[in-house]
């Protein structure tokens, strides 16, 4: 595997840390596995399956500091309109099915979320953290113990 120009990976006993113009993401690694870093290129001593599972995360983490990862998500409301506040680590969800108690959520790790009237995005660096605070605000608007096919409002994520 090759690093991109713009890039440093490091590897310090079981951390890889990978750092670039989006941002820095680091991981820890298996006990079973081994990274050397040579030059530009990177090589993965393990069995066959976790080769190509350190593949994957390292390929991510260096296409997340140099490009991003990004979901899209969509807020569908029917007669309450429901407003996101982002203040710190901490999301709160107002005004959801006209409930007086807001609900709250995290953000992981360095998560940006912006909101521009209907459409969420959310960004970074590193992908799981992207992915679970796309899943956190989904969750959070979760309706229980009613209709979903009459109360359908909520957060869902667009196909792309």
């Amino acid at each position: 595997m090759e690093i991109p120009d713009g890039i440093t990976l490091t590897v310090d006993g079981l951390r890889i840390t990978a750092k670039g113009p989006k941002g820095e993401v680091s991981k820890n690694l298996s006990k079973k596995a081994q990274v050397r870093i040579d030059g530009k290129k990177v090589d993965i001593i393990a069995d066959k399956a976790l080769k190509g599972t350190l593949e994957s995360i390292i390929s991510s983490m260096l296409e997340g500091v140099k490009e991003g990862h990004r979901k899209k998500l969509k807020m569908l409301y029917a007669h309450f309109p429901i407003s996101i506040e982002i203040k710190g680590q901490n999301i709160t969800i107002k005004n959801f099915l006209g409930e007086r108690q807001a609900r709250k959520t995290k953000l992981i790790g360095n998560t940006k979320v912006e909101v521009k009237g209907q459409d969420i995005t959310v960004s970074g660096p590193d992908k799981e953290a992207v992915g679970q605070t796309a899943a956190n605000l989904i969750e959070a608007v979760k309706i229980k113990e009613k209709d979903g096919r009459i109360f359908q409002d909520g957060i869902y994520g667009e196909l792309s």
